[in-house]
């Protein structure tokens, strides 16, 4: 079928999609100014508005940002695209598309990686099965979450609600229901998904929050302590006015830099407590807009009038251990003493090695930093509220065999089974070969009806702990590994 153009009115003038196989994609609109010369470092500014028609048909810039380091890279590629424009969202439609539901996409990355252009993002399957798919850019590492003396704080996620208001006052001209949109996001993009769930602004009318939950909030005097070390590293005051002379590339190499000290040693006398629980360098940070955890408030009713859906990958930290042979060359000694720092006791380690016979330390602990940093936050999530919500576990195992250590149901491994996208990044790097379409099929049908209906399929979570486990047979699970659940307590 030929493509043809379609011209839709924003509140912002008039842009070019193309309809190509029943689809109408609409791609790098602006959706706030570009945050350099007076903007950097500030909250989003309304975007400038434009005169005739302004072409959406290909994607726009990209934050500035570094490329992941190998061997993640082969497996977590990136996109850059140069140009200023960067704030910028993607949409795709059915053609003739009317009133239909909405989902509003947050990319993962650490908050410092990423794009809502990553090929594996694609929302073509989405708007083939009746939903107005959209994604979204937002601003990274020291861009977006450093604490700036001078700044507004959290301008990454000021950056993901003027997104959300964008979405709110445009959206229907796309063919979209602005009363029935679906946040969702995986990663930093799943914790992004559960912090602004936690500030009931009423942007969205349900959440979909996948491998991240509600536990990560940097303390500002903590935030500081990397500004001042990003600081001294570039010879300026840890300001935003300082900061302001340099590039964005200049600070990335520095921020890098300091990523990998962070990583290596992560110190929390040094680096912070929050920042060292938190396992990232930037991240959200408490102040006006974020005043709380996110789980602390949602445990005392913020956002329980949201249906949500969430949960994890079995094998979440492999992707961090397997592709450079980690998982065969910590010993024991060092991965006591790694999880001690993370305020893991011992004994929970032993409970896991036991579970499963064979393992290698590193296989210990892939299993224990899984569970501490995802999978029991999704928990502590879902217990948090009464009802209306539904739990998932990825479980399927990557086939690719090009490693020094099996990547098995690694994070990040199931967003090619969420957009429907196996022959995209996540389905051809990650999965290795013979991905199965058919756990695409159901994973991909699951989220359409959870935004279409609120309901992806199978029972909400209650005292029972019922979790939908997707593999080549899924299946539903009642409590799923509930003796290493039961070793974590509350925090």
């Amino acid at each position: 079928m030929a493509s043809m153009d379609q011209i839709v009115s924003t509140a912002y003038g008039k842009v070019r999609g193309r309809i190509g196989d029943g689809i109408a994609r609409f791609l790098g609109i602006p959706f706030a100014a570009a945050p350099f010369g007076e903007n950097r470092f500030r909250e989003p500014r309304p975007a400038e508005p434009w005169e005739g028609v302004r072409d959406a048909l290909e994607f726009g810039p990209t934050v500035p940002k570094a490329p992941y380091r190998p061997p993640l890279y082969d497996l977590l590629p990136e996109v850059t695209i140069p140009g200023e424009d960067c704030l910028n969202l993607n949409v795709w439609a059915p053609e003739g598309a009317e009133a239909l539901p909405v989902m509003v996409w947050i990319h993962g990355g650490a908050f410092r990686n990423g794009s809502g252009s990553v090929p594996v993002y694609d929302g073509s399957a989405f708007a083939r099965d009746g939903v107005v798919c959209v994604t979204i850019n937002y601003r990274l590492g020291v861009e977006g979450f450093a604490e700036l003396p001078g700044a507004p704080r959290n301008r990454g996620l000021l950056d993901q609600i003027a997104a959300l208001e964008w979405v709110r006052d445009n959206i229907a001209a796309f063919g979209g229901d602005p009363a029935r949109v679906t946040l969702f996001g995986e990663s930093a993009g799943g914790m992004s998904v559960t912090t602004l769930l936690s500030l009931d602004l009423g942007l969205f009318q349900r959440a979909i929050a996948q491998s991240g939950a509600g536990h990560i909030l940097q303390e500002p005097e903590d935030a500081l302590k990397i500004t001042e070390e990003l600081a001294r590293r570039l010879g300026v005051e840890p300001t935003a006015e300082a900061f302001a002379e340099f590039t964005p590339e200049r600070i990335i190499e520095v921020q890098a830099e300091v990523q990998a000290e962070i990583a290596a040693l992560p110190d929390p006398g040094r680096w912070g407590r929050s920042t060292v629980q938190g396992g990232m360098p930037f991240m959200p940070v408490r102040g006006d807009l974020v005043q709380r955890r996110p789980i602390d408030a949602i445990r005392d009713g913020a956002g329980h009038d949201v249906p949500l859906l969430t949960g994890t990958t079995t094998d979440e930290f492999r992707l961090y251990l397997a592709p450079g042979g980690l998982t065969t060359m910590l010993s024991p000694e060092l991965v006591t003493g790694l999880l001690s720092t993370m305020g893991i006791e011992p004994s929970a380690a032993e409970t896991y090695h036991s579970n499963r016979p064979g393992a290698t330390p590193g296989d210990v602990m892939a299993a224990v930093v899984t569970d501490w940093f995802f999978r029991i936050p999704a928990y502590r999530l879902a217990e948090a509220r009464p009802g209306g919500t539904w739990m998932y576990e990825f479980a399927w195992n990557s086939s690719n065999k090009d490693l020094p250590a099996p990547l098995k149901a690694c994070h990040a491994l199931e967003l090619g089974f969420t957009f429907d996208a196996l022959d995209r990044m996540a389905g051809a790097a990650m999965a290795g070969p013979g991905a199965p379409q058919p756990l695409a099929d159901e994973m991909h049908a699951a989220w359409v009806a959870f935004a279409t209906t609120g309901d992806p399929g199978w029972p909400a979570y209650d005292a029972t702990r019922p979790v939908r486990v997707f593999d080549t047979v899924s299946s539903l699970v009642q409590d799923p590994r509930a003796d290493e659940r039961a070793l974590w307590p509350d925090r």
